[in-house]
Order: C-alpha cells, then structure tokens, then sequence
C-alpha cells in the first residue's frame, strides 16, 4: 500500500492542471481511511461559488484520469466538493484573499504562550499571518507555525 502523503502529491499534481483549466482553484485534497472505506476527497472554490454541475464534471474528468494513471490501486470512493464556509486555509494566498473575515488558527508550538487563535485576518506579510483578537493588539503569526487554519461562519 502507497503512502497517504504520496497519494495524496500525486493527485494534487495530476488534478491541478485539470481543476485550473476549469477556472476553479484546488483548495484542498484529502486521502483518508473513514467507516465506508478509503475516500480521496478533493475541494473545489472559484470566484462566485461551485455548483454542483461544477463538482460533477471536474468529478467524471478526475475519475478517469487518475484510473488511467493508476495512482490508488484498491477501491475508494471520490468526492469533490466545495470547501465551505469554514474552508481551511493553507496559502499566503488565502489568507491575503480572506483579509477582513474571522478566522481559527491553531499553531504546533505555543506563540505567547498560546496555540489557538481567533480573531479577524489582516492579510499576510513576510511569511507572518496578521490577525487582530477583537480590540487588542495586532498579533503575527509565523505561516510556517500553522498546523491548521479556518474561516469561522459569520451570521
């Protein structure tokens, strides 16, 4: 059996290509064991939204292509789908993008003595996430300290 991580940076490499060509961006590619089995999740955004007829066809695409390139070699099931209101973040590009929203940081060692944040995104700069904590002070964030990051729904 091939390592997740290996699955999972075949199929963003093979994906990529496919997903942009449809004006969509690849925000997220998970490769996991659940209760029914293995699932290669993929997560779609593009200005606007993804519909569902969105998912469909880059889904048909994808389905072919990685059967022909035989990069999982026993049965899964593939989803493709958008990444929500609670999408993840990962990229410089992201947070810059998302400035303005609030957003959960979780770091792998303390800043501050802290590991989790909340606070409204100030966009990115030289590798550092700046996020405001309500009225306080601005804080900064190395990108790399990043083990996970999410938009919070705002109602």
């Amino acid at each position: 059996m091939v390592s997740v991580n290996l699955v999972t940076e075949r199929v963003r490499s093979l994906t990529l290509p496919v997903v942009e060509g449809q004006g969509m961006e690849l925000v997220d590619v998970v490769f996991r064991r659940e209760a029914q089995g293995w699932v290669l999740r993929l997560l779609l955004d593009k200005p606007g939204g993804v519909t569902l007829e969105d998912c469909s066809e880059v889904s048909e695409q994808l389905s072919d292509l990685l059967d022909v390139e035989g990069v999982i070699d026993y049965p899964y099931t593939l989803e493709v789908s958008s990444p929500g209101l609670d999408r993840v973040l990962k990229t410089v590009q992201d947070f810059m993008r998302f400035t303005g929203r609030l957003a959960r940081i979780q770091t792998g060692a303390p800043i501050g003595g802290q590991r989790r944040f909340h606070g409204r995104l100030e966009g990115c700069r030289e590798g550092m996430v700046v996020l405001r904590q309500g009225q306080g002070p601005t804080l900064l964030i190395p990108l790399e300290a990043i083990v996970k990051a999410r938009l919070e729904v705002e109602v």
